[in-house]
């Protein structure tokens, strides 16, 4: 089978076809929203159509293209293992490109973690880390926080702090206690009876990009310390370099027991996570011969993965990745600030690096006020898509809303972004936001399109 032949006769079916025979829904929402494109091309930070538009993408695949799109280092480091026709997945064996991935991966991390499981994805990361926490500890009870994403398979969709994507799917794994995020008293409670496995946060909250006080991370590690509970860090979102640090726990000088990472470390072209450790906990986990693939992934150290893993890392070292993500960030955040003070509907601009989020919140003035309400009535979160919508349409800029109900909309670009791309991003959404500022006449031409929509699918029509 020719693929390029396929891609080319084929190409504008992909609606089609994801109607017939897989999530209809979601074609659904791509056609109401306007985002049914076919694109045909990819290029670093860019997305390009049947039409040869070219697409700022400041999704990237939910942070998984932090090198941008078809890296050719990426795309040089996977044809040699192609071309090596290496041994794969033997299984009775052990892998030397995984050995050298995690070498790498323990240089990288904090200290005192030296310990690698590879796995297939950020929840499959965060399934072990639950394991691993409650063998090594020998309790059971796992703290997460309130407003948390760690995933959707059964155990980390315990972990997570988010009702949306709960409902239906109980019961849930049992042992799971909630609290709210940058709360240290909540904290302390839950875990004083002495019973608690581990506590699992994201440094940086991904579904709303939540910046916690200066005290808190380093606050729950030492309380995780003295109650006998481990310090898991979710960093499949916020590690390699996304917040303009290898690790975000890095901002606040924490080291955790674990840590959990994935997306960016694909290079985005094969799924790949990774586990890392302190060997006391691996040592507790796999501490007998016969133990020895009591916890695995098939294909969690394929030498595919394994070679992105190693080409992304070499990448991100040798054009300054991290450094880039750090100051090209916080230009991003100091050109969009002043428009807080502008736009009555814009409460906040946060962010660290390459994660930023832009919150929007209920206007006084009369006029915005009636707009906000008809929209937050027919759905709630709906004005964010007042931003969304239009950044897309008609600046060709792929964003996304932070999260399922709220006003936030969230930009986690790829991080090799230019000065050029930051102009473009700047100029759009001062544009959009300045427009959704227009009242009524605003919200009639798009919210009205969207309120409809909202009302619909509620209803199931």
């Amino acid at each position: 089978m020719k693929i390029q032949e396929l891609l080319q006769q084929r190409g504008k079916e992909n609606f089609s076809l994801h109607d017939r025979y897989l999530n209809s829904q979601m074609v659904r929402v791509l056609k109401t929203i306007g985002f049914d494109r076919h694109y045909v091309r990819a290029d670093g930070a860019y997305l390009f159509d049947d039409k040869d538009n070219r697409y700022l993408d400041l999704l990237s695949g939910f942070g998984v293209f932090a090198l941008g799109r078809n890296h050719p280092e990426i795309v040089e480091a996977l044809k040699d293992v192609l071309e090596a026709e290496a041994p794969n997945l033997v299984q009775l064996d052990v892998s030397l490109l995984a050995g050298v991935l995690a070498e790498k991966l323990v240089k990288l991390t904090p200290p005192g973690l030296n310990r690698v499981f590879f796995a297939n994805s950020g929840t499959e990361t965060i399934e072990a880390a639950i394991k691993f926490s409650r063998y090594a500890t020998g309790k059971s009870k796992i703290i997460f926080c309130r407003g948390c994403y760690h995933g959707l398979s059964l155990g980390s969709l315990s972990a997570t702090g988010d009702d949306h994507y709960k409902k239906g799917f109980g019961p849930l794994v049992p042992d799971f206690i909630e609290i709210p995020f940058n709360d240290l008293a909540a904290l302390e409670e839950a875990l004083a009876q002495n019973d608690v496995a581990a506590f699992i946060t994201e440094p940086i909250q991904g579904h709303g990009v939540w910046i916690p006080d200066d005290d808190y991370l380093p606050g729950a590690a030492a309380l995780a310390r003295k109650y006998g509970a481990l310090f898991i860090a979710d960093e499949v979102q916020t590690g390699l370099g996304r917040t303009g640090k290898w690790w975000a726990v890095e901002h606040w000088s924490v080291e955790p027991d674990i840590i959990c990472m994935a997306k960016a470390l694909s290079g985005g072209f094969v799924p790949v996570g990774a586990l890392v450790c302190k060997e006391w906990i691996f040592d507790k986990v796999f501490n007998r011969m016969d133990r020895a693939v009591v916890h695995g992934s098939t294909f969690g150290k394929n030498n595919l993965a394994m070679a992105a893993g190693l080409a992304t890392l070499e990448v991100m070292e040798s054009e300054n990745l991290i450094e880039h993500a750090a100051q090209a960030g916080k230009t991003i955040l100091d050109q969009l600030q002043p428009m807080v003070d502008e736009y009555e509907c814009l409460s906040e601009v946060r962010g660290l690096g390459m994660m930023i989020a832009l919150e929007f919140t209920e206007p006084k003035s009369l006029s915005l006020k009636l707009s906000w309400k008809m929209l937050e009535a027919a759905n709630k979160g709906l004005f964010s898509q007042m931003i969304t919508v239009p950044l897309f349409r008609r600046h060709r800029i792929l964003s996304q809303v932070a999260g399922h109900g709220m006003n936030i909309v969230k930009f986690i670009p790829p991080l090799i972004l230019t000065e050029s791309d930051i102009e473009w991003l700047v100029g759009a959404v001062r544009n959009v936001v300045a427009d959704a500022h227009r009242g009524p006449i605003a919200v009639w031409d798009l919210g009205k399109t969207l309120a409809t929509q909202a009302m619909r699918f509620k209803v199931g029509t």
